[in-house]
């Protein structure tokens, strides 16, 4: 299923001083804990809880550009867009920002798994119908 137009998902992110590194700023690390919390955040927000219950998400990839440094104190929000899913695999696009200052993209994909037998599923269409408007599907 292929999208456009889709609503964007925010999640707020807290910079703790763990995540700052011997240079004064946030480790790159940090970056993809953030992005896999932000990810999850979007799958539990509209998400079924019977889905939830099944199904869980690995990722498979990150592409990370790193464009600014972020700091201790900053104000940090996560934009996550979810592309696409095409069978078991899910494509998202996240944007971590300070204001207007463009922190991170992140490109990466993931994979859904069942809870209980870890191997790879596909999720129901009413379950991924939740993710994208109608007038946005193709």
């Amino acid at each position: 299923m292929r999208v456009s137009n889709v609503s964007p998902h925010l999640y707020p992110i807290d910079v703790s001083p763990d995540d700052i590194d011997f240079m004064g700023h946030v480790n790159n690390a940090s970056y993809l804990k953030w992005v896999q919390d932000a990810v999850i955040d979007h799958w539990r927000s509209l998400a079924p809880a019977d889905a939830i219950a099944q199904h869980l998400w690995v990722a498979l990839k990150h592409e990370i550009t790193y464009r600014r440094p972020t700091f201790l104190g900053d104000d940090v929000i996560a934009t996550v867009l979810l592309e696409k899913v095409q069978g078991a695999r899910a494509m998202y696009e996240t944007v971590i920002r300070r204001g207007e200052d463009v922190l991170a993209e992140v490109r990466s994909s993931w994979c859904c798994v069942d809870a209980k037998t870890l191997r790879p599923a596909r999720l129901a269409r009413e379950t991924i119908e939740r993710f994208f408007p109608k007038a946005a599907t193709e």
